[in-house]
């Protein structure tokens, strides 16, 4: 897992999320799309997108110890926080709509101005990031809109944050040039079964797809925070720091 991590940017942890936990997930999110299951009449939007979900399925979907397992290995022993919830869900349903939001980018970590995500920052110590998660809580195909992953793409980054030192970049000047330097990148897809979670470095470039296939594509995408900042010391304490001095050269 650690090598491939650090090679390619992420890590699949298949069947992360037990089924019935997943299940009871996306009962509740499907009654707050206000659409109902069996009717694709009412599936009205390309995109729904549900707030913060902190009860406790969607807790123990987010601390399972498979998970917790595979933080310690790619962040380090006691350097990550549990997750109280799993963050916001864009529900993406088949529509000949266009999304408006699949362009390529890498994630923002820490804030700006706290009420615009514009503003928000990277640095290339990845302050307030440690990964970029994302759950599975239905089966998805190629079809399905699965999230686009350029293949290494992180390794291109830390060049871009060094010179920007402990301010970083916002959010719309790194994306732009990520995606610029990632170009030659191969793409894959986070395709894959309910309760597949896969585990990306803050770095790794990626983009959401308009959804051509048939059933709604449920899915979590929260940051793991770090308990403490990176320090990006050689040699390096963990596989998400290893891949950036990697990418430093």
């Amino acid at each position: 897992m650690r090598d491939e991590f650090i090679r390619n940017g992420f890590v699949k942890i298949e069947g992360a999320v037990p089924r019935e936990l997943v299940d009871e997930c996306r009962a509740i999110l499907w009654r707050d799309t206000g659409c109902d299951p069996g009717d694709p009449a009412t599936w009205t939007r390309p995109v729904v997108r549900l707030g913060d979900y902190a009860q406790e399925p969607f807790r123990g979907a987010a601390n399972t110890p498979v998970l917790h397992e595979a933080f310690d290995l790619l962040v380090g022993p006691g350097r990550w926080l549990p997750r109280g919830s799993l963050g916001t869900f864009p529900v993406r349903f088949p529509s000949p709509q266009e999304p408006g939001d699949d362009g390529w980018h890498i994630e923002a970590s820490f804030p700006g101005d706290p009420g615009d995500y514009m503003t928000w920052r990277v640095n290339v110590a990845s302050k307030g990031r440690a990964l970029l998660m994302l759950f599975l809580f239905s089966d998805v195909g190629e079809d399905d809109a699965p999230t686009r992953i350029r293949v290494g793409s992180h390794l291109d980054v830390p060049p871009l944050l060094a010179p920007a030192g402990e301010d970083g970049m916002t959010f719309p000047q790194i994306s732009g040039l990520a995606v610029a330097a990632s170009g030659h990148r191969p793409v894959t897809y986070a395709t894959g079964r309910a309760g597949d979670v896969y585990l990306c470095h803050p770095f790794l470039v990626h983009a959401a797809q308009p959804h051509h296939g048939t059933e709604p594509r449920f899915m979590a995408q929260p940051p793991l925070h770090p308990r403490e900042p990176f320090t990006l010391e050689r040699p390096a304490a963990s596989p998400v720091e290893e891949a950036i001095l990697l990418g430093l050269g």
